[in-house]
């Protein structure tokens, strides 16, 4: 079997350190005035997907499907409620808004932005 590098176990195993770290510096840096939030997105529609030679191209060929018919497919395997993979701006917007004044008492806290993938906490 390939190997397929920069494929989800770094990811996820990345994003959950992250997410326990931005809960340590909240609860740190909190009392002056910091605020840390992690922003957890499911698949975004990145060359991480989309290049043939990346992680989308190599599961692709590995399951011997057209990698096209790959990611059109992917939402609905995966159980996203949105029908389709993130665009990266939505994550963008999202910390945007985590920065902005308009959410200045949201601290400490992961915010998913999966299509519905999660369906728990």
């Amino acid at each position: 079997m390939a190997r397929c590098p920069g494929g989800p176990v770094p990811s996820t195993t990345a994003k959950a350190a992250l997410t326990a770290l931005g809960k340590a510096l909240a609860e740190e840096f909190g009392p002056q005035g910091v605020r840390v939030n992690t922003v957890s997105p499911g698949p975004v529609r990145t060359a991480l997907w989309e290049h043939p030679v990346s992680y989308g191209g190599q599961l692709a060929a590995r399951l011997g499907v057209p990698h096209d018919q790959l990611l059109a497919a992917l939402p609905a395997q995966a159980g996203m409620l949105t029908g389709r993979l993130i665009e990266a701006g939505e994550v963008a917007d999202l910390i945007v808004q985590l920065c902005s004044p308009r959410a200045g008492s949201i601290t400490g806290a992961d915010h998913l932005i999966d299509g519905g993938l999660v369906k728990s906490a």
